[in-house]
């Protein structure tokens, strides 16, 4: 009787275990093209995988590409780092239709994106903290093709920050005031251009963002546009390709979630609380993103040396019993 009664309790006390690694199952995480999405969607396989059981796997994405397949095909299950506001009403809308859930704040503190100059310019002229500053002396920013042009770097095509940097291009004037909109062609090159720049002691005017490497290597001031934030017209129409009049406003913060198809939501939901705790704050992330490029880490990498490396962060994201599987895994 007490052997049966043992044998009892020990299925009973794996049944938990079985059932969660069943309900998970598959899973696709969106690997997006740039560092920190990377770093993140590598974290999220390791920890689903080794912790929860989950048959995790990364998928090539894209923010616009990502969020359509979400809302139209149900996959990818997981996107890690999305930046809401560059697709806000088709995110809303898959919400209202119980295709999409916002499982939690990927970034604390919010996105931050905006027109950017070096400092070491701003410390000569302070004028050029200000968008006038800027218009008022384009050939500070030589176009790399055209030296009676000033340059202006948006958003590599594809991104949709390329529609917003565009539509303010064209808000501000800055093609009447000399400027040329450049297409950096990828990530890597819009950051290349900073660099260079940099550290040549050349003027460089252009869309970025932050947490990055980039911001936290290199000393850059988000130009002023004297504006304000006008974050009702940013969301209906500076974010818009249909957008026809874009005004001049400043880019309000932006929400960077983690964002899950509500099929996943429903069959996961050990793996929904991990996602809904795992939040980063700037200066972690920009840290973990200058050790990425100081090391020429991939995703991967990256991913396994902040999980060996600051378990006092992500272990608070995790009941004990998880952590202690994906410590056994590291």
């Amino acid at each position: 009787m007490n052997k049966l009664l043992a044998t009892s309790c020990l299925l009973l006390s794996a049944m938990p275990m079985t059932s969660f690694a069943a309900d998970c199952g598959k899973v696709t995480i969106a690997d997006m093209n740039w560092s920190s999405a990377t770093l993140i969607a590598n974290i999220d396989r390791f920890i689903l995988a080794n912790g929860y059981d989950c048959d995790a796997e990364l998928v090539p994405g894209d923010t616009m590409p990502t969020g359509t397949s979400m809302i139209e095909k149900g996959e990818p299950d997981i996107a890690p780092e999305f930046w809401s506001n560059s697709l806000k009403a088709a995110l809303d809308k898959g919400v209202e239709e119980g295709r999409l859930r916002f499982a939690g704040s990927t970034l604390s503190e919010g996105g931050v994106e905006g027109f950017w100059v070096p400092k070491f310019l701003v410390d000569k002229d302070p004028s050029l903290a200000t968008i006038q500053g800027v218009k008022n002396n384009p050939l500070l920013f030589k176009h790399p093709e055209d030296p009676t042009k000033g340059a202006f770097y948006g958003c590599p095509a594809g991104w949709n920050c390329q529609i917003s940097s565009g539509n303010l291009f064209n808000a501000l004037g800055l093609e009447d005031s000399g400027f040329e909109l450049i297409d950096p062609g990828s990530g890597a090159g819009l950051a290349g251009s900073i660099a260079k720049a940099y550290e040549r002691g050349q003027g460089w005017f252009g869309y970025y963002w932050a947490p990055t490497a980039v911001l936290g290597k290199y000393e850059m001031v988000k130009v002023d546009f004297g504006s304000g934030i006008d974050e009702e017209h940013f969301k209906a129409c500076t974010t818009s390709e249909q957008c026809l009049e874009p005004k001049v406003t400043m880019y309000p913060p932006s929400a960077v979630d983690t964002v899950v198809t509500e099929s996943f939501a429903q069959r996961a939901p050990g793996a929904m609380s991990y996602l809904a705790n795992r939040s980063f704050t700037t200066n972690d992330l920009n840290t973990l993103l200058a050790w990425m490029e100081d090391n020429q880490a991939d995703g991967e990498i990256a991913g396994e040396y902040f999980l060996q490396s600051h378990a006092d962060i992500w272990t608070q994201w995790v009941t004990p019993e998880v952590a202690a599987k994906v410590k056994a895994a590291l």
